[in-house]
């Protein structure tokens, strides 16, 4: 119901983790050489306003140091490591790797616990030095950075991240000129809309999801989910 019988986007979520260091260069780089029909990641900004690519608001879990990225200069954060000996990617970097790409990109702008100043301009300009070849679909689970990248951009793909239960998804995102909703499980709406799911490693949920033509699911292991959909959906 949600996209007809389009077939349903794959996303890698923060590359590929199930196989190298999650939202890492090279974890990006196999996603694009090996076929990946979508790339999803998470933009935070530095104290000097650079934006870089990380999932958490600190650098303890995926890095050798410890704090806040908002602490960090992007020279402090760029003499950390990954687990995979890699540097922290800034945008621009994965931008540049992204560009000129048959992928879709999910960019998740990480403001649901720090607010940081001027994200959104900062993004969005970025991005338009950079040729994609599908528009970029921006989420976040906060509201009022999505509704300020909105005045910045009305015509930019904005998509609502929720981990709870919505009761009437079709009007949340018809009333606030939203393009989809990303939830953390199946939504069943009273009109089509576009869904898209995280996160997605259960063959099983995966198999349902499926079955009901979701516009996308974002998932740790992009090869191995492409490869039920295909089984499943022809």
């Amino acid at each position: 119901m949600n996209s007809g019988n389009n077939k349903t986007i794959v996303f890698g979520h923060r590359g590929y983790p199930a196989k190298f260091a999650e939202n890492s260069m090279e974890g990006f780089r196999n996603a694009v050489e090996n076929g990946a029909e979508g790339i999803e990641f998470d933009v935070h900004l530095t104290k000097d306003s650079v934006p870089v690519v990380m999932h958490d608001e600190k650098v303890d879990r995926t890095t050798d140091g410890s704090g806040y990225i908002k602490d960090y200069t992007l020279q402090e954060l760029r003499k950390l490591h990954l687990a995979n000996g890699e540097r922290v990617p800034e945008l621009k970097e994965l931008f540049a790797l992204l560009a000129n790409r048959d992928l879709q990109i999910n960019l998740e702008l990480k403001t649901n616990t720090i607010h940081y100043p001027g994200i959104e301009k900062i993004v969005l300009s970025l991005a338009q030095n950079y040729h994609f070849i599908h528009p970029i679909i921006y989420s976040s689970f906060d509201y009022v950075t999505l509704k300020n990248c909105q005045e910045i951009d009305p015509k930019q793909i904005y998509c609502y991240l929720t981990d709870e239960d919505v009761t009437n998804s079709a009007k949340l995102v018809k009333d606030n000129h939203f393009a989809g909703i990303h939830p953390g499980k199946f939504l069943p709406a009273s009109e089509a809309i576009t869904e898209r799911i995280w996160t997605v490693d259960d063959p099983q949920t995966a198999k349902k999801y499926f079955q009901e033509h979701v516009a996308g699911i974002f998932t740790n292991n992009y090869p191995a989910m492409i490869k039920l959909r295909d089984q499943i959906q022809g």
